[in-house]
């Protein structure tokens, strides 16, 4: 059995079909179609609901946090536990007049920001997850973030960005849901039985959430075929377009040792199922030039489920985490009954779809080293859309370098095989050169020499050599203005002004 709080209903569900998602639940269960189904693919945003989970913050108190997540990507298993708001939550009243409605509701109408309304329950849903978190206006930059999930099909973006504004104007209103999701976690606590894993039964087939990775490797021991997931946001839509009926599914998403975030003087170590959103803006402090990468990855919907551990499970070979991390030499544990093993990234995929965990492993931990005060690191990503959209081509350069001459490198592709992998050629013709824009394109006249892409729907093989060599000379043409710039600054009477130029080629390197 699950436990969950749904607005302002307990609700414990034991026999259900463990490929069920929240939407479907939601719509089909318990009559709630205010929540609409768009594309099934976490792309449009129609499905936005808001979820909380109890979070420690310091000093060991617990507060409940509300982030969006498409229902239509969220498995009903993975919400036990949590807090799941809907758009009937926001004004019960359905006869309720103008001034009765959530500041959000009455901005999105003064500001004409609705027509057809098939999409402005999952944008209303984004903006008040924005009312919540924010005590004022976060600013257009935050609020366009949070709306990059919701597709709008009729009225344009500019009279919500308006509304979005506005609903800050009013007399602000207090949040009256995570009062009733305390009420409920206390009731949990007594409920709960020790020792007895939430699950969902529909006659063999099962949907697993251990709490501890004592239970994940006993489960994956007992379960050797079941499906693993994490936040499910690329498993789900498996289920929803092919129509899958997996057998067993374990999620990790709670598990205790695989939701830590820790930094050290060293490293970074990032649990397997620590959701992106919680752990990018302390990577790209160290990382900057990462920052556009995960920005661009999925959208805020996708980023506050999805994970690490899922991504590289995945296998992709155009998943964007994969060549960032084999360009910084990332580790990453595989927990198993016997104890953890220690591989590195580039290591794990050993064919398209295919890694090197064993039967008995799952992924535990994902370890990034901090880099080293001569690191050079470029992060592009091309796609045919600049939001929510896989890559066409993902190129990762990480290169250190000694009075100018490159003393090592690690370059790795997404989208250019049939695994992210190492261009281990590019890497032998950096080697020794000096950084300037003639070292990077003599490194692109031997893309060939280590990858032979495919032509698909996204992008030909002409094409995708063509842009690694451009991006190859992009990187060298920035890598050494911005050293030309450190020089300008290191010889200037006025230190503490910042370089145009500097200031410039970082944003273009993104």
């Amino acid at each position: 059995m699950i436990q969950f709080l749904f607005n302002g209903m307990p609700i414990k569900v034991e026999k259900c079909s463990p490929n069920r998602t929240t939407l479907d639940w939601l719509r089909t269960k318990k009559g709630k179609t205010g929540t609409k189904e768009g594309c099934a693919t976490g792309d449009c945003g129609a499905c936005t609901i808001l979820v909380g989970e109890e979070v420690e913050h310091s000093g060991g108190k617990s507060v409940w946090q509300y982030k969006t997540m498409n229902s239509c990507l969220m498995l009903l298993g993975n919400v036990h536990g949590k807090h799941i708001l809907t758009i009937e939550a926001v004004t019960t009243n359905i006869h309720a007049g103008l001034a009765d409605l959530h500041p959000v509701q009455q901005a999105m109408v003064e500001c004409h920001g609705s027509q057809c309304g098939f999409c402005t329950p999952g944008i209303i849903m984004s903006l008040l997850g924005l009312y919540i978190n924010h005590k004022s206006y976060p600013g257009k930059k935050t609020v366009i973030e949070a709306l990059g999930g919701n597709l709008c099909r009729c009225t344009g973006y500019q009279p919500i960005l308006k509304a979005a504004e506005k609903a800050f104007e009013y007399e602000r209103i207090a949040e009256p849901w995570s009062a009733m999701a305390c009420r409920f976690s206390q009731q949990l606590i007594d409920e709960t039985n020790k020792g007895k894993i939430p699950h969902l039964q529909d006659g063999e087939r099962a949907f697993y959430i251990p709490q501890s990775a004592a239970d994940v490797v006993a489960l994956k021991a007992k379960h050797t075929t079941a499906t693993f997931v994490a936040g499910a946001t690329d498993f789900a839509i498996e289920l929803n377009q092919q129509l899958r009926q997996p057998q067993t599914i374990i999620s990790v998403s709670q598990v205790a040792e695989f939701i830590s975030f820790t930094e050290t003087a060293s490293e970074f170590q990032i649990g397997a199922a620590v959701p992106y959103k919680e752990f990018t803006e302390s990577l790209c402090q160290h990382y900057p030039e990462a920052t556009e990468l995960f920005e661009r990855l999925g959208s805020m919907q996708v980023r506050n489920a999805g994970t690490l551990g899922g991504s590289l499970g995945n296998a992709s070979p155009i998943g964007d985490p994969a060549p960032l991390l084999i360009a910084l030499n990332a580790q990453m544990n595989l927990q198993s009954s016997q104890g953890t093993r220690v591989i590195d990234v580039e290591d794990f995929f050993i064919g398209y779809r295919k890694t090197s965990l064993k039967e008995n492993e799952v992924i535990s931990k994902i370890i990034i080293p901090k880099r080293s005060e001569s690191l050079k690191l470029a992060c592009h990503k091309i796609s045919k859309r600049f939001e929510d959209d896989i890559s066409t081509v993902c190129l990762i350069l990480a290169v250190d370098h000694r009075n100018n001459v490159i003393t090592s490198a690690r370059c790795a592709f997404g989208g250019m095989a049939a695994t992210p992998a190492r261009a281990h050629k590019i890497e032998q013709q950096l080697l020794g050169g000096k950084i300037n824009a003639t070292t990077f394109i003599k490194a692109g006249e031997v893309v060939e020499r280590d990858f032979s892409p495919l032509t698909d729907v996204r992008a030909t093989a002409d094409y995708r050599l063509a842009v690694s060599k451009n991006l190859l000379k992009r990187i060298g043409i920035e890598f050494s203005q911005a050293s030309i710039a450190r020089f300008s600054l290191a010889t200037t009477t006025v230190p503490e002004a910042p370089s145009p130029i500097s200031t410039r080629i970082r944003h273009a390197s993104l």
